[in-house]
């Protein structure tokens, strides 16, 4: 999986860093500050998925607490731009 470009996005991050791959994001100016990306799977993957109905997600937290987090499959999920 890999995070892609995607039209709403209006940062990167890790764009200058070597030891991350560079991910496009969606930063909202709001109370909650969310931070929102877009994975595509590679046909390989998405087989994976279908057949196991799983994911895993992976969060470095950098030992402090763990912000609250949320995985969809729909954009209307996860934001809506007005």
């Amino acid at each position: 999986m890999k995070p892609i470009k995607f039209k709403e996005q209006n940062c990167v991050y890790g764009k200058d860093q070597s030891e991350y791959m560079p991910l496009p994001a969606l930063k909202i100016q709001s109370e909650n500050g969310e931070i929102i990306s877009c994975w595509q799977m590679s046909l390989i993957e998405r087989i994976y998925v279908l057949f196991t109905g799983k994911v895993w997600l992976s969060i470095m937290m950098f030992n402090k607490p763990l912000a609250p987090s949320f995985i969809a499959i729909k954009k209307s999920h996860v934001f809506k731009i007005e």
